[in-house]
């Protein structure tokens, strides 16, 4: 049965070097050595061996992912993906994942809860985008829709406000049904679906008085004819016209632009 021989302290910190029989056999951790008092003149049976060599390798996997969980709450895919990059093989990696799930370190549930929860808090995804990033970070599709069918649609009111945050200003500078369009759009390119969109949109409020909405108008007009003002006159006209609609403008406002009541036409090159 092979005795120990000698142990020395590598050059790194915490870590020993075994010798059985006068010959380097392993390394150990200081933790592995204490646990299992691996002292000179001890013997082991190569059984014994075997166990010493996992309980190292799962002591270092399992440190390993608790000084990576210290910086902020992970998934238990990106903590398998960090221990591989750290050449830690599958079955310690493992181990170690089911070690710090069984103390309650890691957990994929709690996880999307605290995602969900901290992104309405002071974030600005929707449903949609906090899916998209969790799977990402391996979560099963199961856990992610638990989390989100806790949430009420009212409850990503002030994620959706984040979002529109800068588009407030552009009341009585574009027409209602414009603005309108282009928060909508806005919004489920965050992760909004179209139907939580209009609901957040509805809540703003956007209806314009006769005086924004004329306004509005004045300045896309003034764009529009600035923008086509070399073409000939009917051609113009078409593209004034088709530029108005586009922006959100009914016929007869684009009309009343068109003939001079809004703003004279000789008036227009001045602005």
């Amino acid at each position: 049965m092979p005795i120990i021989t000698k142990v020395s302290s590598q050059k790194r910190p915490g870590r020993y070097n075994i010798f059985l029989d006068g010959k380097y056999a392993f390394s150990a951790s200081e933790q592995t050595v204490a646990e299992y008092v691996l002292l000179k003149g001890q013997e082991l049976t190569p059984e014994k061996i075997a166990e010493v060599k996992q309980y190292d390798a799962d002591a270092k996997a399992t440190n390993l992912a608790s000084r990576y969980l210290n910086y902020e709450p992970r998934t238990v895919f990106e903590v398998l993906q960090y221990l591989q990059q750290h050449q830690i093989d599958d079955e310690p990696a493992q181990n170690a994942v089911a070690q710090l799930t069984e103390m309650g370190f890691l957990d994929d549930q709690k996880y999307v809860e605290l995602t969900i929860r901290q992104n309405l808090r002071i974030g600005t995804d929707g449903p949609l985008s906090l899916t998209q990033k969790l799977l990402k970070k391996g979560v099963d599709p199961e856990l992610i829709q638990v989390g989100l069918d806790e949430i009420a649609d009212e409850e990503w009111q002030d994620a959706g406000m984040r979002v529109l945050k800068s588009m407030k200003s552009k009341v009585g500078k574009l027409a209602q049904r414009e603005l309108e369009r282009k928060m909508r759009t806005k919004l489920m390119s965050h992760g909004f679906s179209s139907a939580l969109a209009g609901e957040i949109i509805a809540s703003l409020d956007l209806e314009q008085n006769d005086e924004e909405q004329l306004e509005a108008l004045k300045k896309q007009g003034v764009k529009a004819y600035k923008r086509f003002r070399r073409l000939p006159e009917s051609e113009r006209q078409a593209k004034m016209r088709n530029y108005l609609f586009t922006h959100g403008f009914s016929s007869s406002e684009i009309d009343a632009f068109l003939a001079g009541e809004i703003i004279p036409l000789d008036e227009l090159a001045e602005y």
